[in-house]
């Protein structure tokens, strides 16, 4: 056994077997003493015989009434100082006095003389070096086996190659204290793995107060999506915090450490098992293509350039009109590259794409192939209290880089779209759905309206991808309910109603990627997004899996507050993916293909001229009049409330 082991074992033998154990080792040094002080004295390793047993009985007779009396046994060794040292010297000098009386002065036949005087001088240096040696392990191992057992245990959930790692690693960290594995396999049940204990994951709610459990780490990078749910359900209702290894994919070194757990996938907590993408369809436009993503810098758009780069394009030209957000995802490809060992060039171009000229010059100058259109401004309040310029960037800057794109060859041109463009109730949605209406009709009209200087013989294929929130964008809700959490709270939400779908974003990217390779001209994609989700669920289950409970009325003492705040300007309660109820599948599974109305090119382009002046005198009031006409279904939930008119508003009351 380890010292470490060792001294865990002693922390846990009860008090009164630890007195027994001193008397027993007290005894045996005894013994051992006589028999060595009697050797010493015969001069050859002598075996007691006659009056010699009555020595060396007497000196466990002597000696241990007076070590009881002295105290010895009520002492805690580990906090042994000067003054239990001086009740050794003590008590054992009054032991010396009476035993050399007996067997040294008086003396008894067999017995040599000189052991009166020099057992006792041995059993002094033996009592004393013992209680020496005691304090130093004691204070140091013990004590650090004491502090680690008040640390809060964590149970491994895995006992494979991944969970054996990360127990390990685990064994070098501070602050935490392993307790052992769970796992499915029940031939391992009752076992030990490198020496911890296997536990059956039936008998968790047993387990985690039995043996104070805080921390579960679930080290099953292979496991199904359907078996991961199975288990955070079963320890949702417990107070535990749940932390997790990434998949198999990610665990590309081989080795496990601390560093790899991460907070839990929101996939684990909804549950939605990802299709690999098809080869075939996202390596069509981007294999061996110049690539060209709009809003490369943002959630969506940096996650386009990820999973386009790995298609291993000829080049990839990532524009960005925020400097900061342009060179975190150029370095992030560069070093991937490195890593992957990659062919692929990457281009950081700043650029606005509501910049016609910028944009001319770069579709010129590299003549792509494929264009991903993902700048947008998406955020609901925001836009809703800057009209203006939310349809400026999201309405002309797609009408901007579709006429370049056309007028340079570009062969395919998609929009990354949202369902807040179905039925939308704010300026946000509104002007996406405008934004698909410009595409649907530039499709159509497309070559004829373009210059003289487009190329001649290509005819560029809108197309736009639409689906609903995806988790870890920014302004999404799962960052924020985290951070929130990690502060202790409140988690604001806006009703407890309120419903949204949801998509990881490496997810979404891959789906536009092989929608857009789908594309005839014209297509709304609309991507499969499962089942709504209540938010109010989703903020529950992650308060839950972080090792907390709910604050409610069933529960006044819980740790985490959810406080609704009210529905924000332009907010619904519930999003749709389709404005009609007709959609075709597609050769993907998790793509349809929406019919979806839209004016034409002609029409539509003096109805965007005359929006165009109510947006350059920022007259809010025609604006949404204008959105209201234009997008069907538009139903503004709230008045103006933009900013600028606002505060304009308030001047002029002020000076009346």
């Amino acid at each position: 056994m380890k010292p470490d082991q060792l001294a865990g074992w002693a922390l846990a033998v009860p008090r009164p077997a630890k007195r027994a154990l001193a008397v027993a080792f007290d005894a045996a040094l005894c013994l051992l003493t006589f028999w060595l002080a009697l050797s010493l004295r015969l001069e050859h390793l002598a075996t007691p015989s006659g009056n010699q047993w009555w020595a060396m009985a007497a000196t466990v007779a002597l000696a241990l009434p007076l070590f009881v009396v002295n105290g010895f046994y009520r002492a805690i060794f580990r906090y042994a100082g000067w003054n239990a040292m001086l009740a050794v010297v003590r008590a054992v000098a009054v032991y010396g006095l009476l035993y050399a009386l007996l067997f040294s002065a008086v003396g008894v036949a067999g017995v040599p003389r000189s052991v009166g005087v020099t057992q006792p001088l041995m059993l002094m240096a033996a009592v004393g070096g013992s209680r020496v040696l005691l304090r130093y392990w004691l204070g140091g191992l013990y004590r650090e086996a004491l502090q680690r057992q008040e640390l809060p245990g964590v149970l491994i959930f895995g006992a494979g190659n991944a969970g054996r790692q990360l127990a390990r690693a685990l064994k070098n960290m501070q602050g935490q204290r392993l307790v052992g594995f769970m796992d499915d396999d029940e031939r391992l049940h009752r076992n030990h793995v490198d020496g911890w204990p296997v536990y059956n994951p039936a008998d968790l709610p047993a387990l985690y107060t039995q043996l104070r459990v805080k921390d579960v780490l679930l080290a099953i990078p292979s496991a199904t999506r359907e078996r991961r749910m199975q288990l955070l359900e079963q320890l949702r209702h417990l107070p535990l915090h749940v932390r997790t290894l990434p998949g198999m994919d990610d665990l590309v070194s081989g080795r496990v450490s601390m560093a790899d757990l991460k907070e839990l996938d929101i996939e684990d907590l909804l549950g939605r098992e990802a299709v690999a993408p098809n080869g075939l369809l996202i390596n069509r436009n981007t294999h061996n293509k110049v690539v060209m993503v709009t809003g490369a810098g943002g959630s969506i758009g940096s996650e386009l350039c990820r999973q386009i780069a790995r298609c291993q394009p000829t080049k990839l030209l990532l524009v960005e009109r925020s400097e900061f957000a342009l060179y975190n995802i150029d370095q992030e490809l560069k070093k991937s590259l490195l890593d992957h060992k990659l062919q692929a060039e990457f281009v950081p171009l700043l650029a606005d794409v509501g910049d016609e000229a910028r944009m001319q010059e770069i579709m010129a100058t590299w003549r792509p192939h494929t264009v991903y259109h993902a700048a947008a401004y998406k955020h609901v309040p925001l836009v809703e209290h800057n009209p203006a310029e939310g349809i400026r960037n999201n309405v002309w800057g797609t009408l901007v880089c579709a006429m370049a794109a056309a007028r340079c060859g570009v062969q395919s041109f998609v929009l990354v779209s949202t369902d807040k463009a179905v039925r939308p109730t704010n300026v946000m949605g509104a002007s996406k759905r405008l934004t698909e209406m410009v595409l649907q009709a530039l499709n159509e009209a497309n070559p004829a309206w373009v210059n003289n200087d487009a190329v001649q013989g290509t005819r560029t294929c809108f197309s736009m991808v639409r689906f609903g929130n995806v988790l870890g964008s920014s302004g999404s809700v799962v960052p924020l309910f985290r951070e929130q959490i990690k502060a202790g709270g409140p988690i604001t939400l806006t009703h407890p109603d309120i419903n949204r779908f949801f998509m990881t974003i490496p997810e979404a990217a891959q789906l536009v990627v092989q929608a857009g390779a789908m594309a005839t001209g014209g297509d709304v994609f609309v991507l499969d997004m499962g089942q709504p989700v209540r938010i109010y669920d989703l903020a529950v289950r992650m308060v839950e899996l972080s090792g907390l409970t709910v604050r409610d009325e069933l529960n006044p003492n819980g740790e985490i507050e959810i406080r609704i705040t009210g529905l924000r300007p332009g907010e619904k309660l519930f999003e749709e993916l389709l404005i009609g109820d007709n959609p075709k599948p597609t050769r993907h599974p998790r793509i349809m293909k929406a019919h979806e109305d839209y004016l034409p090119w002609k029409q539509l382009q003096g109805k965007l001229s005359t929006l165009q002046l109510a947006l350059d005198v920022n007259d809010v009031s025609t604006i949404k009049a204008m959105l209201a006409q234009l997008v069907s279904g538009y139903q503004p939930a709230n008045g103006v409330v933009d900013w600028v008119h606002m505060e304009q508003e308030r001047e002029v009351l002020g000076n009346e």
